[in-house]
């Protein structure tokens, strides 16, 4: 039997920031296979959040000193939310699951579409060997799952207009969100039980929306015990992009993210499950304080190659930017003459431009499983990140904080913490893959499942 008193003065201690100097002596959890696993995205994670302890994270270091955590994790190609998320529930890598970017690439002209359906997934996913295995799971805000085989369903979803162009602004975005809650009720449900009227500052930079999820989560977990449960946390993200790496708005993002997942800790100990429940706690990408904005569009509207209009015209070429990368689309796939122009076009650049990123050609893309469909991309160095606009300078001042570079260098990586039942505590584990992260969630809840691109590492589970 647990002890509850000790789990409380635990819980406690999570939610108050420890200092460096001060930390009480970690006391593991049992050892125990897990019958319930909380998947937990932290979006923009860098290590440093529970590996510094300056940082207002108290129950992620908490997490992280109990249990095992990585040093870094290597994202995918590109570093952007909606492939990286769909890694971690398939064990695969972008071109192979079919997520190569956050929008797909609209030949006709940019409609505001994202890769939202999670029908758009071309290999099995955690959701669907839960279900094969008997299994209920659960999901909040997490990212190309409009429609999946997840038994308590609330996706990123958000509108594109309200209905029949109606509403606007937040009140569209909450219509289009209830529409694809599955079943039909269940955020109503959590509205009247727990939550209180689902609010308007849910859709914008607002710390707030944490505490939302988090009585979401907790509601699902104390009422239905999913066995699998996924949650994505945005405001890391959104705070780093507006203020760069380093700013109290971003640690009072990271304290906002921290908290709900204590929330989550907290609602598994007033269900009974705590002791049951493997927490995994990851992230998409880190971020980059960037200062240029780089818009290569614009050269290949100079050079005829597209036009300056939002239906793009009369095309051959454009850029498909994801922050710190740029793919090459083609409107004839074997247009190649297109291909060299667009070479000649970049290396006619001053030196102090090229010098703002590098060519990555079709084989070095197929070998990091990134967009099989560009003939070539651009590689933004770090500071510098690719926009998308046709008309204009090129090359811009912009500050702030990005990410979608290729993840070659410490900034760019993310994090993994494992805590909980069936985990093994160990020492830091100096890197691993975002495609490895699938085979340890599957492994802990013990239900079969094939990760294409991924491993499970040693050193992570309990052996008994």
């Amino acid at each position: 039997m647990v002890d509850l008193t000790k789990w409380s003065w635990l819980l406690v201690l999570a939610l108050i920031p420890i200092p460096a100097m001060a930390q009480d002596t970690p006391t593991p959890l049992p050892s125990t296979s897990a019958e319930h696993v909380i998947l937990i995205s932290v979006d923009g994670l860098r290590p440093e959040f529970y590996l510094d302890r300056t940082w207002p994270a108290a129950m992620m270091q908490r997490m992280a000193s109990e249990g095992i955590a990585a040093e870094a994790v290597r994202g995918v190609t590109p570093t952007v939310t909606y492939p990286s998320h769909t890694t971690l529930v398939t064990g695969a890598l972008p071109a192979r699951h079919g997520i190569v970017h956050n929008r797909p690439f609209e030949p006709g002209g940019v409609t505001g579409a994202w890769y939202v359906w999670a029908d758009s997934i071309r290999v099995p996913t955690l959701w669907d060997a839960a279900t094969d295995a008997g299994r209920t799971s659960a999901g909040i805000s997490w990212p190309v799952s409009v429609g999946a085989s997840i038994t308590w369903n609330i996706p990123e979803f958000f509108s594109f207009t309200g209905q029949e162009g109606e509403l606007t602004g937040p009140p569209a975005q909450t219509f289009a969100l209830r529409s694809a809650v599955t079943p039909e009720g269940l955020l109503e449900e959590i509205e009247a039980e727990s939550l209180g009227p689902f609010p308007d500052f849910y859709w914008g930079r607002n710390r707030s929306r944490e505490d939302v999820t988090g009585t979401m989560a907790g509601h699902l977990i104390e009422k239905y015990q999913p066995n699998l449960m996924f949650i994505h946390l945005t405001q890391t993200d959104w705070h780093q992009h507006r203020r760069g790496r380093e700013h109290d708005e971003v640690r009072l993002a990271v304290a906002a993210v921290d908290r709900a997942i204590a929330k989550m800790v907290e609602a598994s100990l007033r269900a009974g499950t705590l002791e049951r429940t493997a927490f995994v706690v990851t992230g998409d990408h880190g971020f980059v304080n960037v200062n240029t904005e780089i818009n290569p569009n614009v050269w290949l509207v100079e050079a005829g190659l597209h036009e300056d209009r939002p239906d793009r015209g009369d095309w051959r070429a454009v850029f498909h930017p994801g922050g710190g990368s740029a793919f090459l689309r083609l409107r004839d796939p074997g247009d190649l003459e297109a291909v060299e122009e667009v070479r000649r076009i970049l290396a006619a650049q001053p030196p102090q431009v090229r010098g703002l990123f590098r060519i990555v050609e079709a084989d070095e893309l197929a070998e990091r499983g990134a967009d099989p469909d560009s003939p070539l991309a651009l590689a933004a160095e770090p500071g510098a990140f690719f926009g998308g606009d046709t008309g204009g300078e090129a090359i811009r001042a912009r500050g702030g904080g990005a990410h979608g570079y290729f993840p070659d260098f410490h900034q760019i990586h993310t994090g993994f913490v494992a805590w909980g039942a069936g985990v093994e505590p160990g020492p830091l584990i100096p890197m691993m893959g975002m495609e490895d992260i699938a085979p340890v969630v599957a492994a802990l809840l013990g239900i079969p499942f094939d990760a294409p691109d991924g491993i499970l590492r040693p050193g992570i589970l309990h052996q008994p």
